[in-house]
């Protein structure tokens, strides 16, 4: 007997917008229940059919689609289909840049949902994120196998969110080799950089920051740059490439800060001008106020502050409390290159948090820039939620 998910009258709306998820709220009933992650049609409350999903009993997100055509089977075909067409999607912008590293598929957004693959040079990354994502695994790994012979494939799914699916976190070989510690993928023109697939962030570095990191050069000729939450210091390699005078990398991971010493060696630039200082941004730059410490150019790129929406007020503090001490030791003239990737901040509000963060710290400043995850990481359109990451360049009278 087949597995059904029934709604509640007029709960089909977003569905029939193509929005990939239907909330615990939306369910009605659930007919010959499957196991986790396995595959249920949805059905609107006079019966129609609506669409093929995963079930997640243990979310609040009940079900996430993979198809809207009921003749469709979610098999390993299915997964060769949806990945080839993500990857010819980035062909294009890989044939442009040269880059040996980038996101192949980002989940909803290429119709997989829950379902992140990164890659750098020859190997294949995984993030699996939701229940279905779970369940089809062998089909997603043979479909892999099938399109990429050659390379390897390493899962990173050790992330907390995987509980809320009722997963426990996981991440080691799945084919192929062992990744090395130290990984040279390039990007933008041939800017190297070393990742660590393994124990990096994310699936091993912030792919989704490309351009922006590009964008920083312009900002920097003969200007003192201070990089926050620096990490492996990608943003520093281009402000060292736009001639900077100076740069400051500040992070508390001294492993990061190690390998951002060897990226500065590996595209020949200059160690000379670059400070590395294993320390807390918020205390770092209270200190840099209390000193009367100034500079030119300050990159605010921090990690989440909102993992779930009960948190939105608290990280709205967080942001203002970074940008506003940020803003009060810029040199007039100078240049705000602020972020939030908290997919739960809208680029709306975090405007506002800056501009309230600005008025308190005494400065005013103009938008220059808006920025936002690079081209593999689309937003498809009836799924809004996948533009999480906002930034604003400011230029701070």
């Amino acid at each position: 007997m087949t597995s059904q998910l029934i709604l509640h009258e007029g709960r089909e709306k977003s569905l029939k917008r193509r929005h990939p998820w239907i909330f615990s709220k939306a369910v009605k009933e659930i007919r010959n229940a499957p196991q986790n992650g396995a595959d249920i049609e949805i059905l609107s409350s006079d019966g129609t059919y609506l669409a093929t999903g995963s079930y997640s009993p243990n979310s609040q997100i009940r079900a996430r689609v993979w198809t809207f055509d009921r003749e469709q089977s979610v098999d390993h075909s299915f997964f060769v289909a949806r990945i080839s067409e993500a990857a010819k999607a980035r062909e294009l912008m890989l044939k442009e840049t040269g880059m040996s590293a980038c996101r192949l598929v980002d989940a909803e957004s290429d119709g997989l949902p829950g379902l992140i693959i990164d890659r750098y040079n020859s190997f294949l990354v995984l993030e699996v994120l939701s229940a279905g994502a779970e369940y089809h695994l062998k089909d997603i790994v043979s479909a892999l196998r099938e399109l990429y012979p050659e390379y390897s494939i390493y899962e990173r799914s050790d992330v907390d969110v995987r509980s809320k699916e009722g997963l426990e976190p996981r991440k080691g070989v799945i084919h192929g080799e062992e990744p090395p510690e130290e990984l040279a993928i390039t990007e933008n023109g041939g800017m190297q950089i070393l990742v660590n697939i393994p124990e990096g962030h994310k699936t091993g570095y912030y792919l989704d920051q490309r351009d922006n990191r590009a964008a920083l050069a312009k900002y920097c000729c003969g200007k003192s740059v201070l990089n926050c939450f620096s990490y492996t210091g990608g943003f520093s390699l281009y402000a060292l490439k736009g001639r900077a005078r100076s740069v400051a990398n500040v992070d508390v991971s001294q492993r990061a800060l190690d390998i951002a010493k060897k990226n500065i060696v590996l595209n020949h630039l200059d160690p000379g001008i670059v400070k590395f200082i294993r320390e807390d941004v918020f205390s770092f730059l209270r200190k840099e106020k209390k000193l009367g410490h100034t500079y030119d150019v300050i990159v605010l790129d921090p990690p989440k502050f909102a993992e779930s929406r009960s948190q939105l007020e608290k990280a709205c503090r967080g942001y203002k409390d970074i940008n506003m001490i940020a803003a009060s030791i810029l040199n007039p003239g100078g240049y705000l290159m602020t972020y939030s990737c908290s997919g739960h901040m809208s680029p709306d509000l975090f405007q506002k948090v800056v501009a309230d963060a600005l008025l308190d710290a005494g400065r005013e400043g103009q938008i220059v820039e808006f920025l936002t995850q690079a081209s593999d990481h689309p937003v498809a359109l009836p799924y809004p939620e996948a533009l999480y990451l906002k930034g604003l360049v400011v230029r701070v009278r």
